[in-house]
C-alpha cells in the first residue's frame, strides 16, 4: 500500500512516498518558490539525489511535476491508495485525523482566521491534489490534534469568558503531530511504556513548541491560539507582553496588518540578531555578535523555563527530548539547556556524544543521570501516513 503525504506552504509543496508495509519512504523533496520566478523541485528517490529548475505557477503544476517524476521511478500506475495531508489548524472540532469531505474542507479554510500563513496553503494543497487523485481517501492530519487533551486551565486564557466563547480563543498548540512522534519513539529508547512517563518534548526548528506530555497525553504546551505564543522563532516573536504591542502600534502609528507582519515575518531570531532566521548562522556568529549572543541564549532560555514549568505541571520528569532542524542539529543549546538542569534535576549529558552528529535515535544523557534526555529525528510525514491507511 503506497501513501502519498502532502504539506502545502503558500510557495511550497513537501511531498513524501510511503510504503506502508514496511513504512519505509521511497520518495521525498520540495517544490519551492511556487509561483515566483527561479523555482525548483528537490528531491530524493530511493537514495539518489536529484534537482529541477523549473517554475510552477501554482500548486497543481508543481504537484504535476512531483508525480511525472516519481512515475518515472518509483510509482507504477495508480499506486497512491491515499493521500495525508499536514493542516495547521484544526480548531475546537477537530480532534482526530479526518477524512476530508466537502464540509471538512470548508472549516479548514475558515480555521484560516487564527492560522493565516498556514491553513489558506493547506486548503489550497488538498484541492490540487483532490483533483489529481480524486478516487482515493484524502486524510487531513491536525498540528491540533494532539494537544485535545490540555485540562481546561490550561487552555484557557485570562480574557473575558464570554468573549473566549464567542471568538473561539484559548490556547490550542501546534506541531502536535512531532510531538507524539518523539514521545512514543523516546518511550522505545527507554524501553518503558509511553503510559508510565512524563515527559518534555522540545520540537527546536524555523517554528519552536514545547509540549508536557504525561502518560502520552499532550497536558500542556508552548503555542497558543496561533503559532505565534511560545518561543522565539525563526521569523516569530514568541511570548510578548501585550502591552507591548499596544505601544508598538501607538506609537509606531501601525494597524493590524503592519502588527502582524512584523511579529510573524521580522521578529525572532531575525529581528533580534540582526543577521538571519537561521539558528546555524547565529550559531557561527556567536564568538563575534554580542546580538548573536543574546538571541541564542533568549531561544535556550526559553526552552529552560519550559522544561522547567512542564515538570512541574506534571509532578515528575522522566525524560528530555530534542527534535526537528534545532533540536536535533544543535549541540551547544543542548548542553546550554541541561547544564542548567543538574542541580535541580540531576541531569548529565555525556558532552562526546552530544557533539556527535547522528541521524538516529540516540540518548545524550549519561546512565547517572537522572532524567534521560534524548535527540529524536522527527518523523511527522510517517505519522500523517499511518493516519491515513487508516482510512483506506
Amino acid at each position: 500500500m503506497i501513501v502519498l503525504t502532502l504539506n502545502a506552504g503558500s510557495s511550497s509543496l513537501k511531498f513524501n512516498v510511503i510504503n506502508m508495509a514496511t513504512e519505509d519512504s521511497l520518495a521525498d523533496g520540495i517544490a519551492e518558490r511556487i509561483g515566483l520566478k527561479e523555482g525548483f523541485v528537490r528531491w530524493t528517490i530511493q537514495g539518489e539525489k536529484g534537482r529541477l529548475e523549473v517554475d510552477m505557477k501554482d500548486h497543481r503544476q508543481a504537484l504535476s511535476h512531483i508525480m511525472e517524476k516519481l512515475h518515472e521511478t518509483v510509482l507504477v500506475g495508480e499506486d497512491v491508495m491515499g493521500v495525508g495531508h499536514r493542516v495547521a489548524h484544526g480548531g475546537p472540532n477537530f480532534g482526530d485525523p479526518m477524512v476530508i469531505t466537502p464540509d471538512v474542507l470548508r472549516e479548514i479554510e475558515e480555521l484560516a482566521f487564527y492560522a493565516p500563513l498556514h491553513n489558506p496553503a493547506n486548503a489550497m494543497g488538498i484541492r490540487t491534489a483532490q483533483e489529481m487523485f480524486p478516487g482515493v481517501p484524502h486524510v487531513a492530519v491536525f498540528d491540533t490534534a494532539f494537544h485535545h487533551s490540555m485540562p481546561d486551565y490550561a487552555y484557557t486564557y485570562g480574557l473575558p469568558y464570554e468573549l473566549n466563547q464567542k471568538l473561539g480563543l484559548r490556547r490550542y498548540g501546534f506541531h502536535g503531530t512531532s510531538h507524539r512522534y518523539v514521545a512514543e519513539r523516546t518511550a522505545a529508547l527507554l524501553g518503558k511504556p509511553l503510559e508510565t512517563l512524563k515527559i518534555v518534548t522540545c520540537h527546536l526548528g524555523n517554528g519552536s513548541s514545547v509540549t508536557a506530555v504525561d502518560c502520552g497525553k499532550s497536558v500542556d504546551t508552548s503555542m497558543g491560539l496561533t503559532p505565534l505564543e511560545g518561543l522565539i522563532m525563526g521569523t516569530r516573536c514568541g511570548n510578548v507582553d501585550p502591552g507591548a504591542l499596544l505601544t508598538i502600534m501607538e506609537k509606531e502609528n501601525m494597524d493590524v496588518k503592519g502588527l502582524g507582519n512584523l511579529l510573524n515575518k521580522q521578529s525572532g531570531l531575525l529581528g533580534l540578531s540582526g543577521i538571519s532566521s537561521d539558528c546555524r548562522e547565529i550559531e557561527d556568529a556567536l564568538d563575534s555578535s554580542d546580538r548573536a549572543r543574546l538571541t541564542y541564549e533568549v531561544l535556550s532560555y526559553g526552552v529552560l523555563k519550559y522544561v522547567g514549568a512542564y515538570a512541574a505541571a506534571m509532578n515528575g520528569l522522566d525524560a528530555i527530548t530534542f527534535t526537528a532542524g534545532i533540536g536535533e542539529n544543535g549541540p551547544v543549546l543542548r548542553s546550554w539547556v541541561c547544564s542548567r538542569l543538574t542541580n535541580l534535576f540531576g541531569v548529565v549529558i555525556d558532552e562526546k556524544v552530544n557533539n556527535t552528529r547522528r541521524k538516529d535515535n540516540r540518548l545524550i544523557s549519561t546512565p547517572e543521570s537522572r532524567v534521560a534526555v534524548a535527540v529524536i529525528p522527527t518523523n511527522e510525514e510517517l505519522m500523517i501516513a499511518r493516519y491515513t491507511a487508516k482510512f483506506i
